[in-house]
């Protein structure tokens, strides 16, 4: 398909697919709960956190995420004490166990009382066209805290080749303008041009059959070989493109 024809393509299907009434099958629904930005924020990254697996299954582990958190995300986060994080322990998804969710609960509130958020954080170190080096960066003060080591898996590092898709998921979710009704737009720190495509098995096979992507492997050099494609259909917001390729491979299964 030729670009022309193929920007023409994915524009149709990104408004097709950019829309509220899909918030009811994603798990963008759980911090679209909340009003204050930092509420949002803390919902959004621990919901993007276990984002793998069956979408309902995220949606209802979230949920359960934010009882445990007295749905008050950012008043528990930075308030709670040892005792009353000790209920995190019950907590489950897949690989994500209670000590992580206390673990990534204590990072959030060392990210939030010694660098100003996260927002400040990830534009402090977003130098170039891209934001994965800030990331890695981002990632390793949240680890200052004292942890196990089982729970870093959990904060993907593309230093380290990692996709990253939750965390650019996450990203998306708060630097895209809230114009569709679907991301936040509530960092405006950061630029749409900075963000990267959360590369995962659906929107990667959809961009592989497009031509927009030649490696086989869902990894960083995917990623970084998206961007390029995705860049030059859209400069100044690449990654709405995003909407396009989940959408064709979740809900149309395109080959």
């Amino acid at each position: 398909m030729k670009t022309i024809a193929l920007k023409t393509f994915l524009d149709a299907k990104t408004l097709q697919y950019q829309r509220p009434e899909f918030l009811s099958s994603d798990p963008i629904q759980i911090p679209h709960r909340f009003h204050e930005k930092s509420d949002i924020e803390i919902a959004a990254f621990l919901t993007a956190t276990i984002a793998w697996g069956n979408r309902l299954s995220i949606i209802r582990s979230a949920n359960r995420m934010m009882e445990l958190l007295e749905q008050a995300p950012h008043d528990f986060v930075m308030s709670a004490s040892e005792e009353e994080l000790e209920p995190l322990q019950g907590f489950v998804h897949r690989t994500f166990n209670g000590l992580d969710f206390i673990t990534f609960v204590k990072g959030l509130r060392h990210i939030y009382s010694n660098y100003g958020g996260m927002e400040s954080l990830f534009a402090k170190y977003a130098h170039g066209e891209d934001l994965q080096g800030a990331i890695t960066k981002v990632r390793g003060h949240f680890f200052e805290i004292p942890h196990l080591q089982r729970s870093e898996k959990h904060f993907s590092n593309p230093a380290k080749g990692s996709a990253a898709k939750r965390i650019n998921m996450f990203l998306r979710w708060m630097v895209r303008p809230s114009d569709s009704g679907v991301d936040f737009g509530l960092w405006t720190q950061l630029q749409p041009s900075q963000l990267s495509c959360p590369l995962d098995v659906h929107s990667g096979k959809v961009a592989r059959a497009l031509g927009l992507l030649s490696r086989k492997q869902n990894d960083a050099r995917a990623v970084a070989e998206l961007d390029k494609a995705l860049r030059k259909l859209d400069p100044g917001d690449p990654v709405k493109y995003d909407f396009a390729l989940f959408g064709l491979g979740v809900f149309e299964r395109f080959q």
